[in-house]
C-alpha cells in the first residue's frame, strides 16, 4: 500500500489526537486556554505564521470581513516567504505528507488556521 500523498486538514486544538492527523501543527500565536500539552499532542508549535496583531484586530472575528482577512493574510504570508523559518518548516510537512493545522478559536470557519489552510492549498498542492 502506498503512502498517502501531501494533505492539509484543520481541526481545533479541543479535539482529540488520532493517528489520522499525521504531524500537528499549532498555528495560533498564544496557547489554547486550558489546554495541557500532552492533551494537545502537538508535533510543532509555529507562534510566528499566524496574522499580525494589527490584523487580528482589524477582523476582531468578524465574518463580514473574512474575504478581505484572508485576503491580507495571504500578503502577510508571501512577504515572510519561505525565507521564514515559520513558513519553511510548514511547507516541508506539507510536502511530505499529512498535516492536521490546529486552532484554539471557537469559530471554526473563521479563524486563521482555515485562511493558512486555503494559502497553502493554493501554493503546494495544486498541480
Amino acid at each position: 500500500m502506498n503512502a498517502p500523498g501531501p494533505s492539509i486538514q484543520v481541526k481545533r486544538a479541543y479535539e482529540p489526537a488520532t493517528a489520522a492527523d499525521g504531524v500537528r501543527v499549532l498555528v495560533d500565536g498564544l496557547w489554547p486556554r486550558g489546554l495541557s500539552k500532552r492533551a494537545a499532542a502537538v508535533d510543532l508549535w509555529l507562534k510566528d505564521i499566524g496574522p499580525s496583531r494589527a490584523l487580528r484586530r482589524w477582523f476582531n472575528r468578524d465574518p463580514s470581513r473574512w474575504a478581505e482577512f484572508t485576503r491580507r493574510y495571504a500578503e502577510e504570508l508571501d512577504a515572510l516567504g519561505e525565507r521564514s523559518p515559520a513558513v519553511a518548516a510548514l511547507a516541508g510537512a506539507v510536502r511530505h505528507g499529512r498535516v492536521t493545522l490546529l486552532f484554539g478559536a471557537r469559530d471554526r470557519r473563521h479563524n486563521n488556521a482555515v485562511a493558512l489552510h486555503e494559502y497553502l492549498a493554493e501554493r503546494y498542492l495544486s498541480v
